[in-house]
Order: C-alpha cells, then sequence, then structure tokens
C-alpha cells in the first residue's frame, strides 16, 4: 500500500514538473472592453441591448429624451424666418429708392436741357438736386442694415446646427461589433452626460496578459506565434496559437496572482498575445504560453 501510495505520488510530481517546465508564462484573458456613456441629458425613452447580446457597430440602441430640444429648434426655425422676411422688406425698400432715384436722375436730364432753353428755373433745379441726394441717403441707410440682418441670420444658422448636433448625439450609436458585458441603466431612467449606460467588448479576439522574466525577453518578439495552453479537463491541456502583440518596456513587481517560470523572479515585464476565440476563451479565464 505504501509502495502505491508513492508511486501515485511521483506520477502527480513527474506532471506537475513536465507541466511547469512545459509553460514559460502564466496569465489571464482580457479583452478591449469600451464603456459606451451618455453624449447627452435627458430620460432614456429607449434602449434595446441586454447582457449577452451581441451588437454590430452603427447600430443605434437607444434614445435619450428630445422634445426640449425639438422645441427650441422650432424656435429658432420660426426667428430665422422673421428675420428672412426683415430681410426681404428693406430689399424691396432699397429697390423702391432705387427706381425713385432713377426718375429723379431723368427728370434732372430733362430740367439741365429746359434750363439751358430758358424754360426752367434755377429753383426747380435746386429742388432736383435736393430730391437726389436725399433718395442716396435713403438708400445709403436701408443697405446698411443688410450686414447687420445677415449676421443675425448666421447667427441663428450656427445656433440650429448646434441642436442639431444635441439631437444626433441623442442616439446612442454603438461604436464597436462585439458582446454587451454589463449594463449600467434602463429604460426609462434620466441620464446625464458622461453617465455610462453599458460596457462592451470583441470577445471574437481575446488577450491573454502574461508576465516574464528579462532573462525571457530575448525569447519574444512582437508578431511571434506562440503555442497558448487552456485548461481542458483534469488531464489534458487545450492548445491555440496566439500572435505576440505587446511587450512592455518596463519592468514591474511580480503580481502575486501570477506565476513565472523562475518563482525567484521579483521585476517581470508584462506581454500580451492575442489569441482568436473559439468559444472557449472567456474574460479573466488562467491561460499559459509557450514560446518554443
Amino acid at each position: 500500500m505504501k509502495i502505491l501510495y508513492v508511486l501515485l505520488m511521483l506520477s502527480l510530481l513527474i506532471v506537475s514538473c513536465k507541466r511547469d517546465h512545459k509553460s514559460d508564462a502564466y496569465g489571464n484573458f482580457e479583452s478591449r472592453e469600451i464603456i459606451v456613456s451618455a453624449l447627452a441629458s435627458g430620460q432614456l425613452v429607449n434602449l434595446n441591448i441586454d447582457e449577452g447580446q451581441v451588437v454590430d457597430s452603427g447600430i443605434v440602441v437607444g434614445n435619450i429624451d428630445t422634445t426640449s430640444l425639438m422645441i427650441q429648434k422650432e424656435q429658432l426655425i420660426a426667428k430665422k424666418d422673421a428675420i428672412l422676411t426683415k430681410f426681404s422688406n428693406i430689399s424691396a425698400q432699397a429697390k423702391t429708392y432705387e427706381e425713385q432715384l432713377k426718375v429723379a436722375k431723368t427728370e434732372k436730364e430733362r430740367i439741365t436741357k429746359l434750363l439751358k432753353d430758358g424754360a426752367a428755373t434755377s429753383q426747380q433745379m435746386d429742388d432736383i438736386n435736393g430730391k437726389i441726394k436725399v433718395l442716396e441717403a435713403q438708400i445709403v441707410s436701408v443697405t446698411s442694415q443688410d450686414p447687420g440682418v445677415s449676421k443675425e441670420a448666421v447667427s441663428i444658422d450656427k445656433q440650429i446646427d448646434l441642436i442639431d448636433y444635441q439631437l444626433k448625439n441623442c442616439k446612442i450609436v454603438n461604436p464597436v461589433a462585439g458582446t454587451v458585458l454589463t449594463k449600467y441603466v434602463e429604460q426609462s431612467e434620466v441620464v446625464s452626460i458622461g453617465k455610462p449606460i453599458y460596457k462592451i467588448a470583441d470577445l471574437k479576439s481575446m488577450y491573454l496578459r502574461v508576465y516574464i522574466s528579462g532573462n525571457q525577453l530575448s525569447t519574444v518578439k512582437i508578431g511571434q506565434k506562440i503555442k497558448v495552453l487552456i485548461d481542458n479537463n483534469s488531464k489534458k491541456m487545450k492548445e491555440l496559437e496566439g500572435v505576440v502583440t505587446w511587450i512592455s518596456s518596463n519592468a514591474e513587481f511580480t503580481p502575486k496572482i501570477i506565476q513565472t517560470k523562475e518563482e525567484r523572479v521579483n521585476l517581470v515585464y508584462a506581454m500580451k498575445v492575442k489569441v482568436i476565440n473559439d468559444g472557449s476563451l472567456k474574460i479573466g479565464m488562467p491561460g499559459e504560453v509557450v514560446f518554443e
């Protein structure tokens, strides 16, 4: 019985040693998570997502109430219409004065001829010249209002553009294709600008963050394909292919939850390995890598 127990312990020790020898680094899987926040304030009138749901990028998943913004936009449009009417009146008035000025100038030409023939008086010439000056002054006065009215109309247009931008922000657009991890708010709740609405991540590709010692830096490089191992059952590890996408340039103290090939190592370098998810990888799942 003692011999059997000793053999069993030796076999477990051998398996353990082989496993420690086989793997060069250990870590946990993570994903690139994005927290989608509100870009406007108001009541969340609808939110069509659930945790675990796969959502495509560019899809409108919810809307924030736009009632007050629409009222403001209608007020601005009415104000702009009034300004345009004012502009039209100014233009019409200026044209009236211009027509009167043409008639006055024609009258002046006629009086000039009559004056040469002695059929008109100097008073008539003075009167027509005075009338022409008055009409010219009125035209200048009326047309000088155009720039102010135009600037006012441009200002209204800019305010309408701002309202349109705010209305656009009331639509909650999903930025990336992925799986909804966490939902922070529910429909009918009031949200403010910057308030998190949900967290999403693309789980088609996962990243195994592992830590390696300085001695191992020479054995890996960015873009290198390496073997990734995950728990499959009590007797066998599942093998996947990974690609090194990032290696930290700064050393850090060994995290307590991370094992390393050399237990005496105090400083390690973080490294990320991209792995295509076949459905078996989950956030936080432990993994191992083999460089050779």
